[in-house]
């Protein structure tokens, strides 16, 4: 790891990646304790050997979990992942244009950004370590020191509050050595800044207090209520304040943010941090009002939210024209009209140079020859679109096996006379390669691909993404190989399902529950766009069939993830497939599943039917301001709530009234009459 070149400055301690498993999994990496804080670096020692790691974090991990800002916790501190300049070794790179482009145009990026796997440790022993910097974080401490205080005739278990500095320096109470462990609570803003709270203006209720005397954690029952944890400074009379001040809503008693972004090291402070809204243009613009601070639990669910895009690789059917190009580009870059075109392969059609390029159609070139020449990407679709277009144009054999995709169309021969008139196609995926990369990350609340799986540059929640690094010269990816099947259904079924007056009445009740969520978590209804009733009834249709296929698959439920397609333009489908780094995820257990897929539709669409939590659950209304379930129709964890691994929607948008009849017996199921 190279220290920053400033004097003074901190170097961050290291996780270093370490060799492939050898039961298949991913690649792990492994976080190396070096003494170090966010404001003073004490020298490295020179180590002729490897240094030992004290815990390990798989590569796929440092993209969902543990990423650059993320916090994790090690046996004697707490440590923030530092950002990509502090990631040091061995990077493969990953070869994906589609999601490559994706990621430079959200991003905003005016240069092409490549991506890599993270660091991977060399296995030659004369390799240098590869390593991912971290700083400790938080820097405050309790120590582990066991009084009591009564307060109001109530005993309260009371610890002092320390600093790192005293921690690394050996730590002492009383004349006796003590431990310490890092603090729970830390505080963040809407902008995805973290920082240490302030714990002496806190104690006084005062953001410019001078009084640095010993602070004090009391707490009263067993520690997780709020009201019953209180932060006393020891001399100042009547300095003891309840933690629950700051959790309250809209609460400004934490001050307003300063803009630390700790993971990027010693210039990733930002002067400024104001709030940020999107104007009748759709642009995210800053406001002239600062950003307050937030309580953050450290170790809390919402602490960290990874922001990632993935795309599933699909061959390239215009990959022999862009050989062809690159072969003669320069020759073709300066034409200017597509007559110049023709004139200059009638010219050469006897040269045996440009024979490939004359069996080309000039159409096309010449559509090739101007995107390159404006710069453009090579794909102006979303990336479902493609994905689906690949899917719906599979052939029942495809010839030439991909090393990437490899999917083959099922007859539908003896297909129950039932389910045709829904299921237009049953696609087998026999070899499927996932593209995962993060573009950063939020804070409070996640924000997620919409339902063509892209991100859009404005944020549809009161969060904005935060940097991965100072400079965006490369994005963290990993790539899974796995295999699936896909479900086709007919397009003007479904569109003259939807037409249908007593589903419209249903999906007005789920846009009235939609509108309720956006009131909850003050977000203008104008920023969230309803993903519309096609979208809600294939998502609940795939966690029927998801809970169904897994037991008869091999795999576990929370191994097989969906791809809901839901384009009014190119059609409607499900794709439910599974995928790891190694060669696990193509065991076959999928493509034997749609061979009879017909026979697990069925299962689905019977248990859809009754819910363990009836009549409660087919009964609910997702504007019921008691259960808060804005999300939901008829929907709970008895019926479609899966694992959230498995789930592209963090099991939000989902009604089986949609699918089957329930005990409500709306009418507004898709599958109509079913098993009747």
């Amino acid at each position: 790891m190279v220290a920053p070149k400033t004097r003074g400055c901190p170097k961050p301690p290291v996780v270093a990646p370490k060799k492939r498993s050898t039961h298949g999994g991913a690649t792990p990496t492994s976080i190396i304790n070096y003494q170090l804080s966010i404001t003073h670096y004490q020298p490295m020692p020179k180590h002729k050997k490897r240094l030992t790691p004290l815990a390990e974090i798989r590569q796929s991990q440092l993209l969902n979990t543990y990423g650059p800002g993320s916090m994790v916790d090690l046996p004697e501190h707490s440590v923030i992942i530092g950002g990509l300049s502090f990631w040091k070794g061995e990077k493969q790179y990953i070869r994906e244009d589609r999601l490559k482009n994706k990621v430079q145009e959200i991003l905003e990026l005016q240069e092409p950004v490549n991506l890599y796997s993270p660091p991977r440790d060399n296995p030659d022993s004369y390799a240098p370590d590869a390593n991912v910097g971290v700083f400790i974080f938080p820097t405050w401490f309790v120590a582990q020191v066991e009084k009591t205080v009564r307060f109001h005739g109530k005993d309260y278990r009371t610890r002092p509050l320390v600093t790192w500095r005293e921690v690394k320096s050996g730590l002492k109470f009383d004349g006796k050595s003590v431990n310490a462990v890092p603090i729970r609570f830390v505080q963040g803003c809407a902008n995805g800044h973290i920082s240490d709270i302030n714990w002496y203006a806190f104690a006084h209720n005062d953001l410019y207090t001078k009084c640095k005397h010993q602070l004090w954690l009391d707490e009263g029952g067993s520690g997780n209520d709020f009201e019953e944890i209180f932060v006393r400074c020891e001399v100042c009379k009547g300095a003891r304040r309840p933690l629950s001040q700051a959790k309250l809503p809209k609460s400004r008693v934490l001050g307003p943010c300063q803009g630390d972004r700790p993971w990027l090291g010693y210039q990733g402070k930002q002067n400024d941090c104001y709030s940020c809204v999107i104007d009748k243009t759709g642009n995210i613009v800053k406001t002239k009002e600062r950003e307050y601070n937030r309580l953050l639990v450290r170790s809390a669910s919402n602490a960290y939210f990874a922001q990632t895009l993935s795309v599933i690789s699909i061959p390239d059917l215009n990959e022999h024209l862009k050989k062809t190009i690159d072969c003669h580009y320069e020759d073709l870059q300066y034409l200017e009209e597509i007559n110049d075109l023709r004139g200059f392969l009638l010219i050469q059609k006897k040269n045996p140079k440009y024979a490939d390029l004359i069996t080309l159609d000039v159409d096309a070139i010449w559509a090739e020859i101007q995107r390159r020449n404006n710069k453009q990407s090579s794909e102006s679709k979303t990336i479902k679109q493609v994905e689906l277009e690949a899917l719906l144009n599979c052939e029942e054999t495809t010839g030439k096996e991909h090393d990437d995709f490899y999917a083959t169309n099922r007859k539908l021969d003896h297909f129950p006379s039932e389910l045709l008139p829904y299921i237009e196609r049953v696609v087998l995926v026999h070899r499927l390669r996932e593209v995962i990369a993060q573009i950063g990350f939020t804070r409070f609340e996640a924000s997620l691909p919409d339902i063509e799986g892209e991100i859009d540059k404005n944020l549809t929640i009161n969060v904005q993404r935060a940097a991965l690094d100072l400079e965006t010269k490369w994005i963290p990816a990993i790539e899974n190989k796995g295999e699936g099947v896909f479900i086709g259904f007919h397009k003007q079924v479904i569109e003259e399902w939807q037409e249908k007056e007593v589903v419209k009445a249903r999906g007005r009740k789920l846009v009235s529950g939609l509108k309720q969520w956006c009131l909850s978590k003050n977000i203008s209804e104008d920023q969230v766009k309803f993903p519309g009733l096609p979208y809600i009834m294939l998502h609940s249709l795939s966690h029927l069939l998801i809970t169904t296929v897994s037991l008869e698959c091999g795999y576990a439920a929370s191994a097989i993830r969906e791809r809901i397609y839901a384009n009014p333009d190119t059609g409607y489908g499900i794709l439910l497939y599974t995928g790891s780094p190694g060669s696990e995820g193509t065991l076959g257990g999928l493509v034997e599943v749609g061979n009879n897929i017909e026979y697990h539709l069925k299962i689905a669409l019977e248990t859809g039917k009754l819910c363990s939590n009836d009549p409660v659950c087919s009964q609910h209304q997702p504007d019921n301001l008691q259960e808060e379930r804005f999300l939901h129709g008829a929907a709970c964890h008895g019926c479609l709530l899966i694992a959230e691994t498995s789930c592209e929607w963090r099991n939000e948008f989902l009604d089986r009234a949609l699918i089957v009849p329930t005990l409500e017996n709306l009418g507004c199921e898709f599958f109509l009459n079913f098993g009747e």
